[in-house]
């Protein structure tokens, strides 16, 4: 189980310490207990996330050891996605290739908060890198950019569990929150690289 980058209550008031605990603690762990329970034994017992993953992808005798892997993979990536007074503006490099894909850094946030609010059910917005342009993608449940070649930057989780403790049913204030308070530019901007 990869550590928090932060402590649980870092990310208060937006994301509350509750929150976290249980989304890390349980529904994250979850994953991990259950993945490492179907790799037991097995070819991928050895194997890192991303070669689980891009193994399993499609295959619908794997699909359970997808999924958990995925959402292993999918949740560490969102940790580091958010940090403590996030948000704010894109180191330049970043925000010169924002503004190259969508015009602005206002237009990207709009895009993606689109993307996260409309998600039907559970799943992910991305903000990925797809050769040498930024795009914002979706992904429903456990999918993930890794299996469309395309390089995630920054993810925003839109399982119920990563807000419903803290928002009830109000995907919009949470994704609106995350973008305007919590969004790691400085990890996207690694990412690029």
């Amino acid at each position: 189980m990869p550590p928090l980058p932060y402590a649980e209550n870092a990310l208060a008031p937006v994301i509350s310490a509750n929150t976290v605990g249980f989304h890390y603690g349980k529904h994250h762990k979850g994953y991990v207990d259950n993945l490492n329970k179907l790799v037991a034994g097995t070819e991928y017992a050895d194997f890192t996330l991303e070669k689980i993953i891009s193994d399993t992808a499609g295959k619908a005798d794997r699909t359970s050891i997808f999924n958990n892997a995925a959402q292993v993979w999918n949740h560490t990536f969102y940790w580091k996605s958010l940090r403590p007074n996030g948000g704010g503006e894109p180191p330049a490099a970043l925000k010169g290739k924002i503004e190259a894909s969508f015009g602005s850094v206002d237009a990207c946030k709009k895009e993606f908060a689109n993307a996260a609010v409309s998600q039907f059910g559970s799943g992910w917005a991305w903000l990925v890198l797809a050769g040498d342009k930024l795009e914002i993608i979706r992904t429903a449940n456990a999918d993930t950019p890794l299996t469309s070649r395309k390089k995630p930057l920054l993810a925003i989780d839109v399982w119920e569990h990563a807000y419903y403790l803290d928002y009830q049913n109000r995907r919009a204030d949470y994704v609106n929150a995350v973008l305007e308070k919590l969004l790691n530019w400085e990890f996207a901007s690694q990412n690029t690289g």
